[in-house]
């Protein structure tokens, strides 16, 4: 029983993690997306690097409270 609340802790960690991630790529692609003189290049990267992110935390969400309709 302990072992799952450290596992479930520690997704809990990671989502915030994640969460704190995803929210200062977003920034710095405004940042970026602002500057007339931007690096599309990067900014696809970080465009995609986002949309990981956010695959990934919609996973860990999902383990955290599963689909009871299933």
């Amino acid at each position: 029983m302990n072992n799952m609340f450290e596992q479930a802790m520690s997704l809990h960690y990671r989502l915030d993690s994640l969460r704190a991630e995803h929210r200062e790529l977003d920034e710095a692609i405004a940042r970026l997306c602002s500057d007339p003189r931007d690096d599309e290049l990067t900014v696809r990267r970080l465009k995609k690097r986002k949309l990981l992110i956010r695959d990934r935390i919609n996973i860990i969400e999902h383990m955290l409270e599963p689909d009871n309709k299933a």
